[in-house]
């Protein structure tokens, strides 16, 4: 017989996914629930492309999240994927968090999402973030907006930037979670190579630095990490991939300025990441319409089959 009090050292885990139009805030969340930046930031819509998976682990469960894609409608194959793996990731999960601006109304893109929602059978929590951003009297009309369109099984406002409510959320998250095993040890907080995070950090400085032209047609590919013998430096090569000649010229910049300055901030963000000194080399290399070419996105690390 198991007393009650063994009972309750009950360990839950589950998967927990994070869906919401571009720039409502999905990656500031996963990043303040993780504690660490492992999902890149960015003003830009759209720049979180594949599944980012963060782990949280506490004494009685495990919670992963899944950043996904911001849903939206493609334009392109690139867009086909990343609305692919957004919505693939809605079946597979425990729990969705639908993700709002509370800055911003009711529009079409959030009506898109509750349509693909008609159809899934997953609890979802409706998330207003920014709740910093507005008048706590204007809280209560957005609240009951959204409680007339679907019956979530919780609304919750937070501030991701701020921490507000951010661990009442974690409570409510976990008595939706079903007991399960820890799948990750309790110092991983990510399944993602260090090679994907260290290539993200790069792409979101050159996402910060250029101007509006550049995001979407953005890549950087890994060609090389290796740790320097008898030295304390590890050693990243790293080629940044735009799709046009005159992008080239942006990312490099008047005497290779902005390249430098880019591997600058990235540097600082591997070396917090790896916990060493880091030797940055990067190219600049054009790949014609590639968000357009399977076998280029195949080699970009937007595999179709892992979806």
């Amino acid at each position: 017989m198991v007393n009650n009090n063994e009972h309750n050292k009950v360990y839950k885990s589950g998967f927990i996914s994070i869906i919401g139009r571009p720039n409502v805030g999905k990656s500031t969340f996963l990043n303040r629930v993780i504690g660490q930046k492992i999902a890149i930031m960015s003003d830009k819509p759209q720049t979180t492309r594949n599944k980012v998976q963060g782990v949280l682990t506490l004494n009685d469960a495990q919670l992963i999240f899944i950043d996904t894609p911001g849903i939206h409608k493609p334009k392109h194959k690139l867009g086909d994927f990343m609305m692919k793996v957004a919505q693939n990731t809605l079946k597979e999960v425990d729990l969705v968090l639908f993700m709002v601006n509370a800055e911003e109304g009711f529009g079409r893109g959030e009506e898109f999402i509750l349509e693909k929602f008609q159809t899934v059978k997953t609890p979802i929590f409706l998330v207003i973030n920014k709740i910093d951003q507005v008048h706590p009297d204007d809280l209560l009309p957005i609240i009951e907006s959204y409680r007339e369109k679907y019956p979530f099984k919780e609304i919750v406002p937070i501030s991701a930037l701020e921490g507000n409510n951010v661990e009442r959320l974690l409570e409510q998250i976990k008595t939706y979670m079903p007991e399960g095993p820890q799948y990750y040890p309790a110092d991983q907080v990510t399944d993602h190579p260090e090679r994907f995070i260290i290539s993200e950090l790069i792409r979101e400085k050159a996402l910060q630095l250029t101007r509006e032209e550049i995001p979407h047609s953005l890549a950087v590919v890994i060609d090389k990490i290796e740790r320097q013998e008898n030295k304390d430096v590890i050693h990243v090569m790293a080629t940044v991939i735009v799709e046009r000649d005159s992008q080239k010229g942006i990312i490099i910049g008047k005497k290779g300025s902005m390249l430098k300055e880019i591997g600058q901030r990235a540097r600082k963000d591997i070396e917090n990441l790896l916990g060493s000194k880091v030797f940055l080399e990067l190219w600049v290399k054009v790949q014609k319409d590639w968000r357009n070419k399977m076998s280029q996105l195949r080699d970009f690390g937007f595999n179709e089959d892992e979806y």
